[in-house]
């Protein structure tokens, strides 16, 4: 059995959480119940970045201490995310004994493996709370930070504690180039080459005025005690929820992957391995920068006014559909557009009328013309061509080509088409008339039950009440998420009795 540790990027604690927020942590999700699926060892962390100065001014803003309004926050998220399915096994908190703890051993680890790596500097330089990052002249536009428009850029001057980020061009550089998987999909990787290229600059690693945070556990010269800078703070989110510095926290680490959004690659795959490397400590296997979603051409965002509400957008067609949608119709290694119209078009066409359409017609046949009990049948067409494409759908899931989630989806559908127009070519209400051709029924029927069965299966880390729900309408043992990959190709209906139930996909649904 091997492990799997997946992570997301740990939401920041300044709102409530959007359509951004959960296509990642649903398409990280269908990675980690895929991977369940294949029989690995999965450990799936998400969890909230609690510190920082947006948290400290709106905590202020509204009256509460920081700890309560993070508090508040946590409980939505949690609450979002099991509405959503999102099988999480760890939720880490920035603000966790066990996290504070671990980011001054980390940070004392680098002083002691590598002592020059941080030093002390007075800076200056236009600061985005949005980012909670200083900014380049190259991330600056009309005065305003590229990413928060809307905001406006602080002048800071203070003395603070640096990482030499500079030191680690070289390695870095190596690192993108000998190890491609290790940052993809190659769009990102090029753009940290082309970073790297330009003159890496050293970073903050504390700050001054900051006071909601980690205390930064070495005093400057002067005896100012200061506080680690939030980036410094999240990233190492991903080793302390191992346990790190105690217990058996190197069993899990390093993780397998890192899925996290574009806007923060530069983070995750330059200052993050960067800090590892200075710390002596191995760096993590991957790193998935997926792109956005759009709302007419623009990328959701509180602060600019382009919001889709979560709860509408999940009560139109209730959670899985929503699920299905995202990861059909925006790639996970580009940006794509959300639209109701778009959404409405999906669910009726692909879901209600193709595949719900496809398992009615199939149970309702075995109940009329079988009793109800899955007759046995000889692999058929159907069955050869379904395996021939499972490969793709491995490929397109297992990071052979990357995470391409909407490709395991299109095969699938593949799968689909191909059952529809089986039921249409081989007419078994036809078949059923004719005592003679009894043999075909039973072959044409047992060869789409075991189809859909696929099916669910393929589809479980996409939809998983739906496909469970398909699963017991079936009459197959057990759940759908124990099922593995490996008996798929063996997967045998006979005797299975299906039960007819209501529409997996009703037409005009609304979330009850």
């Amino acid at each position: 059995m091997s492990t799997f540790f997946l992570t997301t990027a740990i939401d920041y604690a300044n709102g409530d959480p959007h359509v951004g927020h959960a296509y990642e942590k649903i398409g990280a999700d269908a990675i980690a119940r895929y991977r369940r699926l294949r029989g690995d060892d999965v450990h799936f962390l998400i969890g909230m970045d609690e510190h920082g100065q947006k948290v400290e001014q709106t905590a202020a803003q509204q009256g509460v201490t920081p700890q309560a309004l993070v508090d508040v926050l946590a409980d939505t998220f949690c609450t979002m995310w099991t509405r959503l399915g999102i099988s999480y096994d760890q939720f880490i908190r920035t603000t966790d004994p066990m996290h504070r703890e671990g980011v001054r051993a980390l940070i004392e680890r680098i002083f002691d493996r590598s002592p020059d790596d941080f030093y002390e500097q007075a800076y200056e330089g236009w600061y985005c709370v949005g980012c909670e990052s200083f900014k380049q002249d190259s991330e600056i536009v009309d005065g305003k930070c590229v990413l928060h428009p809307t905001r406006t850029l602080e002048r800071v001057q203070e003395r603070n504690w640096f990482f030499r980020l500079s030191r680690y061009e070289d390695f870095l550089r190596d690192l993108l180039t000998s190890r491609p998987q290790f940052l993809q999909p190659e769009s990102r990787r090029n753009e940290m080459l082309a970073l790297i290229d330009g003159g890496l600059e050293d970073v903050s690693a504390s700050r001054s005025r900051l006071k909601w945070g980690v205390p930064f556990p070495k005093p400057l010269s002067s005896g100012e005690v200061q506080t680690t800078y939030v980036w410094f703070d999240a990233l190492p989110n991903y080793l302390t929820a191992t346990g790190f510095p105690r217990g058996e926290w190197a069993d899990r680490w390093p993780a397998q992957l890192h899925v996290v959004g574009k806007d923060i690659t530069r983070f995750h795959s330059i200052i993050w391995p960067a800090m590892l490397q200075a710390a002596q400590l191995p760096l993590p296997e991957r790193v998935w920068g997926h792109g956005f979603v759009l709302l007419g051409g623009e990328r959701f965002s509180k602060s600019a006014g382009v919001r889709l509400d979560l709860d509408e957008a999940i009560g139109r067609f209730g959670a899985d559909a929503f699920r299905y949608f995202l990861l059909r119709e925006i790639p996970f290694d580009a940006d794509g557009s959300f639209s109701w119209e778009r959404f409405e078009e999906r669910y009726n066409a692909d879901l209600a009328n193709a595949w719900g359409n496809l398992a009615s017609r199939v149970i309702a046949m075995v109940e009329r013309y079988f009793d109800g009990v899955v007759p046995s049948g000889a692999r058929t067409q159907v069955d050869d061509e379904d395996a021939a494409e499972l490969r793709d759908y491995h490929a397109a899931m297992d990071g052979t080509r990357g995470f391409l989630l909407h490709e395991a989806l299109r095969v699938v559908w593949q799968s689909v088409v191909r059952g529809n127009e089986y039921v249409d070519r081989q007419a078994p209400w036809k078949l059923a008339k004719d005592p003679a051709l009894r043999g075909d029924l039973e072959t044409t029927l047992a060869s789409l039950i075991r189809q859909l069965a696929r099916q669910a299966v393929m589809l479980a880390p996409f939809m998983p009440n739906k496909t469970q729900e398909l699963w017991r309408q079936l009459g197959a043992p057990g759940q759908v998420s124990e099922q593995r990959f490996a008996a798929l190709p063996e997967l045998d209906a006979t005797g299975w009795k299906v039960a007819k139930g209501d529409p997996l996909f009703p037409k005009e649904a609304r979330e009850r």
